[in-house]
């Protein structure tokens, strides 16, 4: 199974845990905070807010922390201003990797995500080294139970869907950026919940890796992901569903 859809179906397993520790939703409050400064507090008017806001929902994250966030994107409270950075690099058996984060101290955190690289066998590339392998496109995960995979394709398709992947316990629906909302929108009409719906980067090609390395690759992505800045990891990794410890 390919780098993000493998890696989003093990974040999502790991959510309720990162739930519990608080982590899950200090990343969800700083990408309200920051879709609040860059577009305006209104939901309606700003999907990039309306998304995290739903990301907030799905969690179970209480109404008054997504008010504050949002009032302190807006100026509204006094808020930490973060600086959005990508980093791109790559990890064993050149999987390409590429991370988002949301920073107060640009100095700290790229030393951090340096160090990480490093610990787990991967390297930090230039600006660019592996963003031409990526293109930025939408993916809804919709579990398996909600829905018939033949109504599912027949109402993605129709709002402007570029493909349906069947995985494991879930349908995996793939959008154009410019398409992303409307599906999104047709699957609330039609009463379809989602598990997931995020703008990613998806890898236009993918890399196998297994056994040792394959777990050197988790586990770096894993580190990664555990960082407080680090807002979304993406990587173009091939790991059979075998190889993978949940």
């Amino acid at each position: 199974m390919s780098g993000h859809s493998k890696w989003a179906s093990i974040k999502h397993k790991k959510a309720s845990v990162d739930a519990k520790r608080g982590k899950i939703f200090t990343k969800i409050i700083k990408e309200i905070t920051v879709a609040a400064r860059v577009g305006g507090g209104d939901i309606n008017g700003n999907p990039r807010l309306r998304s995290a806001v739903l990301s907030a929902k799905a969690v179970n994250m209480p109404q008054d922390n997504i008010q504050r966030a949002i009032k302190k994107g807006t100026g509204e409270l006094p808020g930490t201003t973060y600086e959005e950075v990508t980093y791109e690099g790559f990890g064993v058996g050149g999987v390409a990797i590429i991370v988002d984060v949301m920073t107060d101290n640009k100095n700290r955190t790229i030393a951090e995500i340096r160090s990480i690289f490093g610990k787990n066998g991967g390297n930090i590339g230039e600006t660019g080294c592996v963003g031409w392998m990526f293109s930025k496109k939408g993916i809804i995960v919709v579990d398996k139970k909600e829905c018939d995979e033949d109504q599912l394709m027949a109402i993605a398709l129709d709002a402007g869907a570029d493909d349906l992947k069947t995985e494991e316990d879930n349908f995996e629906i793939l959008t154009y950026l410019e398409s992303f909302e409307a599906v999104k929108e047709a699957l609330e009409k039609n009463k379809i919940p989602t598990l997931s719906a995020e703008v990613t980067m998806h890898p236009q090609n993918t890399v196998k890796v297994e056994g040792k390395q394959a777990q050197q690759i988790l586990k770096l992505m894993e580190a990664l992901d555990d960082h407080d800045d680090v807002q979304n990891c993406y990587s173009n990794f091939d790991i059979p569903d075998e190889e993978i410890q949940h």
